[in-house]
């Protein structure tokens, strides 16, 4: 492990990536690991445009029940302290996040990509609008925009579809000098691909996870347990090392 400490002081440019183990504390189950959705449903039938189209009851179920789910989770020590670092860095800071859920917005962030889409979206596919979305969507439901029924789907991307905003995530990480990647499995392009992104800029690299991802040899620093414990701390010896 590298000790990143003296040089904390000298990042003026951000970027973090947060995946499903950063809300698993939140309750908010995870998709890849032992016991995660992935081992319980098929993602051809429940996250691809293919799955929607054979079965848009079954795939609007499965979105009503996680919307549901995230409704009444909370952010917890992890989302807290990342909006903290946020809001006392100097420099800039973006964070690019894998999760659909709005745990990051609730804790505070504000310099926020969420580049798989939001649960709480829903995206009309007969007039291409997007509006802010709480509730059950159903086959039958209509569009507030166009009154179409029947083209509503949730505004997340499935296997298969152009992740949002990359030119934005692309560009950031060619400049920064920090990158952070927290909670995610190190298995998903392009986002598995972010940490070689960042090297290739000159960035260091920091990896905080519960255990090693598929990816975890390309970061100069590995930090591994619950997101509760080692975000919080993280970002305390960032923070203290700006502030000394």
């Amino acid at each position: 492990m590298l000790n990143l400490a003296a040089n904390m002081a000298s990042y003026q440019r951000i970027v973090i990536l947060t995946g499903a183990g950063l809300s698993a504390e939140s309750g908010l189950g995870t998709f890849r690991d032992a016991g995660g959705l992935w081992t319980k449903y098929d993602l051809e039938d429940i996250a691809t445009p293919e799955g929607f189209a054979r079965d848009p009851v079954l795939v609007q179920g499965f979105y009503n029940d996680r919307r549901a789910q995230a409704a009444a989770a909370e952010p917890n020590a992890a989302h807290l302290a990342l909006a903290r670092l946020e809001s006392e860095h100097a420099g800039a800071l973006l964070t690019v996040t894998q999760n659909i859920d709005c745990l990051h917005e609730a804790a505070g962030t504000k310099g926020l990509i969420h580049m798989h889409g939001e649960l709480f979206k829903a995206w009309c596919l007969a007039c291409d609008s997007r509006q802010a979305w709480q509730s059950d969507i159903a086959p039958e439901t209509p569009c507030p925009a166009c009154g179409k029924a029947g083209a509503l789907r949730p505004d997340v991307v499935w296997f298969g579809e152009m992740p949002y905003r990359m030119e934005e995530i692309y560009a950031a990480l060619g400049t920064c000098d920090l990158f952070i990647s927290i909670g995610t499995s190190g298995s998903v392009y392009p986002a598995a691909g972010f940490v070689a992104e960042a090297a290739r800029a000159g960035a260091r690299t920091v990896e905080l996870n519960l255990e090693p991802s598929d990816g975890a040899s390309l970061f100069d620093d590995t930090r591994h347990g619950p997101a509760t414990q080692v975000v919080p701390a993280f970002v305390d010896e960032l923070l203290k090392t700006k502030n000394s």
